[in-house]
């Protein structure tokens, strides 16, 4: 949930410092950049911090070949997609790549909360709404 948290609080921030003066903030594609960027900050922080990571490596569904390399790997993105949010030129591609990185990171989170292993932060239909709310504000960025 700190996630959304985040998001939403970053967002809300951003945008209101766009009504009072920031111009650059006078948007919610501009203020959602940001409030996405500390999200994907925040959660990249798990795939290297324990006890998270471990929980990380543990929803790495089986067929996939080397869980912890994949964990690594996909803060990296996080991080990187991060970073591409607040470079102007860079932006769009970000939040779409992000958008991507979610989707393809779910069933991770599926599996887990079928095994019930990995990170439990809450049921699966309200992580797939949660999901869907990243997902959308990935979409506010791109369009």
């Amino acid at each position: 949930m700190a996630p959304l948290v985040v998001l939403i609080a970053v967002t809300a921030l951003a945008r209101l410092a766009g009504l009072v003066g920031v111009d650059w903030l006078d948007s919610w594609p501009h203020a959602a950049r940001l409030g996405l960027a500390a999200m994907f900050l925040l959660t990249a922080s798990a795939h290297f911090t324990e006890p998270r990571r471990t929980h990380l490596i543990a929803m790495v569904p089986p067929a996939l070949p080397n869980p912890a390399a994949l964990v690594t790997l996909t803060g990296v993105l996080e991080i990187a997609g991060a970073i591409g949010l607040l470079v102007p030129s860079t932006a769009k591609i970000a939040a779409a790549c992000l958008a991507a990185l979610l989707v393809a990171m779910f069933p991770a989170n599926i599996r887990a909360a079928r095994a019930g292993g990995g990170i439990k932060t809450m049921p699966l239909p309200l992580r797939a709404l949660v999901q869907l709310a990243f997902i959308g504000t990935c979409a506010v960025v791109v369009f």
